[in-house]
């Protein structure tokens, strides 16, 4: 069994914090870009309050 300090980590495009290599993600970590989904939509978000 791997540790979790062995898993590859990134930063994340929306918040800046880094998230390391889970599972669900095998197939598709070149890919992935957030850390989670709540990141993902809001990073899809118009930006708030621009005038």
């Amino acid at each position: 069994m791997r540790k979790k300090a062995d898993l590859p980590t990134k930063v994340c495009a929306a918040c800046g914090r880094p998230f390391v290599w889970r599972k669900k993600w095998a197939r598709d970590w070149e890919q992935v870009r957030y850390c989670s989904e709540r990141c993902r939509r809001e990073s899809k978000r118009p930006g708030r309050g621009a005038s």
